[in-house]
Parts: C-alpha cells; structure tokens; sequence
C-alpha cells in the first residue's frame, strides 16, 4: 500500500508555486507582446502624415470658422493635399509655403467676418488612438509627423486628418484605393486593421505615450 509522502501543506505550495510560475511566464510572454505591439506602432507613425486644423475656442463660432478655413484651405492647397506627399518629405515640400497656407487662411477668417491670427507649422504632434471608420483603419496613439493650422489662441476642438495615406481627405475619394500593404508590414497591417474596442494593447500604448507626452511638457 502506497503512502502519500508530502502533507497537504506542501501540496499548496507546489500548487501555488506551479501557479506563480505560470503567471510569471504569462506576464512575459504578454510583456513581448506588447513590447512587438509598440515596435509596429512605432513603425506605423513614421510613415503617416497629419494634417491638424485647431481652433481658437470651443465657442459655436470659432468650430465654424475652423471648418470654413479647413475647406478653404484644402482647396487652395489641392496640389500639397492631395495625398501624395508623405511624412518624410512633409517638411521639404510644404515648409515653402507655409506663408502662402497662413495667406489663405487668414483670408477665409476675414471672409468669415473674424480678424484672428493663423499660424502653419510642419512637426510633430501627438495624437490619441482614432478610428478611421470609412477606411477600416486604427491609428495608434503617440506623435506623428503633422502640418498644424492654429487659428488664435488654438485653444478650440481641433480637426485630423490623414494626408498620407490619403484616408479621410476630400482629394482621397477621387484617387485609386490606397494600397495599404505595399507602404507597412504584415504586422503593421494587423495593428491597422485591429479592432481598439477589443485589442487591449492600444489602451496600454496609449497611456504609455500620453504619460511621455506630459512629461515632454513639463
């Protein structure tokens, strides 16, 4: 007859320790992951470019002026925004006219009837996650490489958009579908092409990158 030789006691630490080690190799192995999620996320804000339209408030006059000056804008600007300049050359090909952008602009808000400065600027920016529903597509949080127009004190609800790829502008409706596969990887694409409301990691990637867009401001 056989006898058990380990008292009860000791079964609950092998279990416990066979639970902790379980749990440490889970952590480690979610830990890659997301460490892999942030590399492709990382990857896929090199290549895209924003355009950023901020308004001067949140007032209902301000968010209208805003628009105007965004439909203004991208029409005066129909050869710089119609998608074919990418983040890498935003800066060589739309610096120059950053003073000609600021002309337009200022106009529309007179036409408008308000007389507030315009500032354009090329650099990088943060964004939170967003959704580009129409496209199918899931931009993760963090800075992107974007041509902002501040109206004012820039302080109002602001307008995004993606110049390149062209997602969302007007010009991106009349041009062939954007070939999403031949500018990013097969795991850039998956992270593209991934649901937030179900992928935990861009939550995570997106407290990860706001903290280090505060820190950056303090």
């Amino acid at each position: 007859m056989y006898h058990n030789l380990h008292s009860p006691s000791e079964h609950r630490r092998r279990r416990w320790r066979r639970i902790r080690v379980a749990a440490a190799l889970a952590a480690c192995a979610f830990f890659a992951s997301l460490c892999s999620f942030q590399a492709r996320c990382a990857g896929i804000r090199r290549e895209v470019l924003r355009l950023h339209v901020i308004a001067n408030s949140d007032s209902d006059l301000d968010q209208r002026a805003k628009l105007y000056v965004r439909d203004e804008l991208l029409r005066a600007g129909a050869a710089l925004f119609d998608g074919s300049i990418n983040a890498a050359s935003a800066e060589a090909a739309i610096a120059p006219r950053v003073p000609e952008l600021e002309r337009c602009a200022q106009k529309a808000l007179l036409a408008f009837g308000l007389n507030y400065p315009v500032r354009v600027e090329v650099g990088e920016d943060y964004f939170p996650t967003r959704v580009y529903e129409e496209a199918g597509v899931t931009l993760p949080a963090g800075r992107y490489q974007a041509v902002r127009v501040i109206l004012g004190g820039g302080e109002g609800r602001n307008w995004w958009c993606v110049m390149f790829p062209p997602l969302c502008l007007p010009a991106a409706r009349a041009r062939r579908p954007v070939a999403l596969d031949a500018l990013f990887t097969g795991g850039q694409l998956r992270v593209l092409r991934s649901n937030p409301k179900v992928e935990i990691r861009f939550k995570i990637v997106e407290l990860w990158e706001g903290l280090l867009e505060r820190l950056r401001q303090s």
